[in-house]
């Protein structure tokens, strides 16, 4: 019997995610289902909370469903996007001779084609067919005893929960990448959200991992939070997480990102997960956060505070006007100076208007300071301007602005423009002669040297010839 195995390695809410899907999924198709529980990963983890496999999930469920640490992913086919039906699966299995199938993609069953009849009825709806899904994981005791407490839990006023995530999107080096922000509800949007809720006679309840932020939250606007059901009580992180998940599900509905602890929650009750721009627009959310930020940005967490302001630029970048683009990501970059995002975007806003010796300046100062602090990665600037992302490359609307940079005969902006081409775009001859822009308007500079030389070698990798220097 095929086996289509859930093998994700991040946090709680990634894992039992794939988990439901694969398993589902499973079930439609009469494969085995199976999963990996990685304990070393777990060790590795620093803003996730994941306990090893024996205290999640009960004996006999290990036995039938646990796969091990890790598999032979050699002797797995992988399904992702691409649409899928049972026979094509099967034909599949024949021509490769595989195992099975890894099945990690969150978005698996919208890929699965049934026939369309079947394909229209409500009980073949993913969204219902997760929910029953989730009721036939076997967890351990303690975890079911924790989901059963929240689910005795009463409240007093119709509810609707809100998931502030923060962790690496807003601490770690995710806050740079810029394509986290719906991933994310920024915290000075909360209290927008909680006054729009109550004007709809719901209480809100605020879930999240900033600790201040979420008293300050509940001081200012009169929120529940998980303490306020019982959650204190949970000494243990990966109980308390099933708790918190299990206390949103029962909500009336749960206003998120993407965080897929969220989606979680909405697995387990069957109910919707909407956007802030629901309740705002792009426009009114943008609004909503420039406006608290305005009168309150002292209140939070100097990082809180510049994704937010990350946040308002991203969902009004194409519709605002330079200035004040340039405006919105200064505040950022004073709260947040390390963050290469920023700068990039503010020299690409430079260069749009075609004043190139204001976005090279910035580039230059940016590019320097990080030189002379010493850090290990000190190209970290690099790194972000061809940042992959599931669209293409986080930036790549910018790219074409590096290049008439270069051309004009800006050199950082032309040692930028060689990396875009040869780590985003693979030309790695058109990247040779952006670097020797560079080498050339200043041959001393020891930044730009290295980019070559990283250039050539590569080039003459490419072509087997030795490297000549």
């Amino acid at each position: 019997m095929m086996t289509l195995a859930a093998t994700r390695a991040d946090g709680l809410g990634g894992r039992l995610l794939a988990m439901v899907n694969a398993k589902c999924l499973a079930d439609k198709l009469g494969c085995r289902f199976g999963f990996t529980w990685n304990r070393r990963s777990i060790d590795d983890m620093q803003f996730h909370i994941v306990d090893s496999v024996d205290k999640v999930f009960a004996t006999s469920f290990i036995e039938k469903h646990w796969l091990g640490e890790t598999i032979d992913a050699a002797r797995y086919g992988v399904l992702d996007g691409t649409r899928f039906t049972r026979s094509s699966l099967a034909a599949d299995a024949r021509r490769n001779g595989s195992q099975g199938w890894i099945c990690d993609d969150f978005r698996i069953l919208k890929s699965f084609r049934q026939g369309w009849f079947r394909a229209m009825l409500p009980a073949n709806r993913s969204a219902r067919s997760r929910h029953r899904t989730f009721g036939t994981l076997g967890f351990s005791d303690p975890v079911r005893a924790t989901i059963a407490a929240a689910d005795g839990r009463r409240f007093s006023r119709p509810m609707a929960a809100l998931h502030l995530r923060s962790g690496d999107i807003i601490h770690g080096n995710y806050r740079s990448q810029m394509e986290f922000c719906e991933k994310v509800i920024p915290a000075p949007l909360a209290k927008a959200i909680v006054s729009k809720l109550a004007s709809k006679g719901l209480a809100t309840l605020v879930i999240g991992q900033d600790r201040a932020t979420l008293d300050y939250l509940k001081s200012e606007t009169g929120a529940f939070l998980s303490d306020d059901f019982g959650a204190g009580q949970f000494e243990d992180g990966t109980l308390k997480a099933f708790f918190e998940m299990a206390l949103m599900a029962r909500c009336r509905r749960i206003y998120a990102g993407s965080s897929v602890f969220a989606t979680m929650s909405s697995v387990m009750g069957g109910i919707r997960v909407l956007r802030p721009k629901a309740l705002f627009g792009d426009r009114g959310t943008a609004a909503a956060i420039l406006d608290e930020l305005k009168a309150r940005q002292s209140d939070y967490h100097p990082l809180e505070a510049a994704f937010g302001y990350q946040s308002a630029f991203l969902l009004m970048e194409d519709s605002i006007g330079p200035a004040q683009a340039r405006g919105i990501l200064e505040k950022a970059a004073a709260l947040d100076p390390q963050n290469p995002a920023y700068a990039l975007k503010m020299a690409a806003g430079y260069f749009r208007e075609q004043d190139y010796r204001g976005g090279e300046a910035i580039l230059k100062a940016f590019m320097l300071r990080e030189i002379d602090a010493g850090a290990e990665n000190s190209m970290q600037i690099m790194q972000v301007l061809t940042s992959p992302s599931w669209r293409g490359h986080v930036m790549a609307g910018d790219f074409e602005l590096y290049f008439a940079a270069a051309r004009a005969g800006c050199p950082y902006a032309a040692a930028c423009s060689a990396h875009i081409l040869h780590t985003a775009l693979g030309r790695t001859e058109a990247a040779l002669a952006m670097a020797a822009l560079s080498r050339k308007a200043e041959p001393a500079n020891r930044l730009f040297r290295d980019i070559e030389l990283t250039l050539r070698t590569a080039a003459a990798a490419n072509d087997g010839s030795p490297l000549r220097v």
